[in-house]
């Protein structure tokens, strides 16, 4: 009648005596209760000759405890406690299920990154046209890149507000304040007269909005995902890819035919609409998973780890700020037109659309530091040996343009990779602390490529090498990362079930280390030539 039933099975005499004394000390109403329910069931789950294994076959012979591991935990999964009969509810609440509403959240956040990331990707071609058209006349080439790596910034910058606002007033408040701003500085911007209208409108008010929208959902998708989050966080964010490629056409098209001030006024719209749509949709889980929203978390700050994650995000953004801002740029200074520059940027992100879910179910396979840091090697490569080599000749340059999702992989793997390092609980309170610092880069990153920007057809070279060393600086740092999560693997003692199920078990198991740490230099050495999944 009860898959219960089936899961009886006798108690060795050394344990007997044991056993009979945990029978004893149960509540007489406990055991009223079980033979209501149960009948003589009841009773005999009470008997101390048997006692009860969930989950488990008849066979005498199977005395192995971790052959029903798997099975005890598909239970949990989809709801039962371990110790309940099969097919029977527990009274606790359902555990959720993988995937879900999840994937609408998923939908949300892809259209988020479309008009926020998206949208600020083609900024690339707005300083095309500010550089070459005199829209400005006043302002030097350096104020103009600062205005792109201002709302870059910003919305990197604010996130420790965002951390703090959202256990007060919610995930979707939040993210409207965000929706509202970033609408407002679109439209502030087609008023824009003179460069610091335009630094505070499309550089700090878009930046502040972008921010909002960004650090509210940026930890919402992996909360709702175990086996498939980075395949599901990757999705979300090709959004920025795929948006970036939309716009940057979209927005080229608008100036040449309507005017700079109309194409920020129909961006404001496009973004409102989209966004505020989302944002009424949006479903976090942060109750359910006990999610520490603190903005500067003192433990993280002390774990090596943490840093090595924060040094491959640093060197990587520099990398990708100036590759997705000066393309369009160096088009124009290699002798293409207006239109090619902006097919160039579409390319790009069309890249980045892409390739980004693929990386994440590649990652999901084969490990997502693994695939995180190979991403970042491509990337560096790809700049030293396509862009600087080929990239006088368009096709050349489409080429390069192509291995856009490499150029962005620190996107679809940060939160994967985030979790992995401190665990999905720290996460948020992690992200506050590692785009605080981003600023650096997201705000001086093009400025720099200017400064270092040189005359003739080769004056991209400079910052063509700068860009590729920032890649291989980040690849190193994630190497260590991988060096240090293969180190924390072989000291804990993990079931096969908690590695395949739960990437950031590391995180959350400290305490279960068995042996010593294997020496740094074996480390090193196996985090080099293994192929382990990490």
């Amino acid at each position: 009648m009860f898959a219960s039933s089936q899961c009886l099975r006798p108690i060795p005499d050394t344990q007997r005596s044991a056993r009979e004394k945990q029978t004893q000390q149960r509540a007489p109403d406990t055991r009223s209760v079980f033979q209501q329910q149960y009948g003589h069931l009841g009773e005999w789950a009470f008997s101390p000759l048997f006692h009860q294994t969930p989950n488990c076959d008849l066979n005498p012979t199977d005395n192995n405890p971790e052959s029903s591991l798997p099975r005890v935990a598909e239970n949990e999964k989809n709801g039962a406690s371990p110790t309940s009969p099969e097919g029977h509810r527990s009274s606790e609440p359902v555990e959720f299920k993988e995937g879900g509403y999840g994937w609408v959240v998923v939908g949300c956040v892809f259209l988020i990154n479309a008009h926020t990331w998206g949208l600020n990707s083609s900024y690339a071609v707005f300083l095309a046209y500010y550089l070459n058209s005199g829209a400005f006349p006043d302002a030097s080439p350096i104020v103009l890149a600062f205005v792109g790596g201002l709302s870059f910034s910003v919305a990197l910058l604010i996130a420790p507000i965002v951390t703090f606002c959202i256990p007060r007033i919610g995930t979707q408040p939040t993210l409207g304040i965000g929706v509202v701003v970033q609408a407002a500085a679109l439209i502030g911007a087609s008023f824009t007269t003179q460069i610091w209208h335009l630094l505070l409108s499309q550089g700090i008010g878009f930046g502040v909005g972008m921010g909002f929208t960004f650090n509210s959902t940026v930890g919402v998708v992996p909360q709702w995902f175990v086996t498939r989050r980075s395949f599901a966080n990757s999705i979300a964010t090709a959004g920025s890819g795929l948006g970036g490629l939309v716009y940057s056409l979209g927005t080229n098209a608008m100036i040449r035919n309507i005017g700079l001030p109309w194409a920020f006024r129909i961006l404001a719209i496009l973004s409102f609409v989209v966004n505020g749509a989302c944002c009424l949709m949006m479903k976090d889980r942060n109750k359910a998973l006990g999610s520490v929203h603190v903005a500067f978390h003192k433990d993280i700050f002390k774990r090596i780890e943490f840093w090595l994650f924060v040094s491959w995000g640093f060197f990587g953004l520099f990398g990708y700020v100036i590759s997705v801002f000066s393309l369009a740029d160096y088009a124009h200074t290699v002798g293409f037109n207006a239109s090619q520059g902006s097919i160039l940027s579409a390319m790009f992100n069309l890249s980045q659309g892409i390739g980004r879910p693929v990386i994440g179910l590649v990652s999901d396979r084969f490990g997502r530091i693994n695939v995180a840091g190979l991403g970042t090697l491509i990337a560096g490569l790809a700049t030293f040996f396509i862009w600087i080599f080929a990239g006088k000749h368009f096709a050349g340059t489409i080429v390069f343009a192509l291995f856009g999702a490499f150029a962005g992989v620190l996107w679809p793997t940060v939160g994967p990779v985030g979790a992995e390092v401190v665990g999905i609980q720290l996460l948020p309170s992690a992200l506050s602390i590692f785009w605080m610092i981003l600023v650096i880069p997201a705000t001086f990153a093009e400025p720099i490529a200017l400064t270092i920007k040189t005359s003739g057809v080769d004056a991209y070279l400079n910052v063509q090498l700068f860009t590729g060393v920032m890649y291989i600086a980040a690849f190193i740092s994630i190497w260590f990362l991988r060096v240090w999560k293969i180190r924390e693997l072989e000291t804990i003692a993990l079931s096969e079930e908690d590695v395949l199920r739960n990437d950031d078990a590391v995180s959350l198991t400290t305490s279960r280390r068995t042996e010593l740490k294997p020496g740094i230099f074996r480390s090193m050495f196996q985090g080099m030539l293994t192929l382990k999944r990490v």
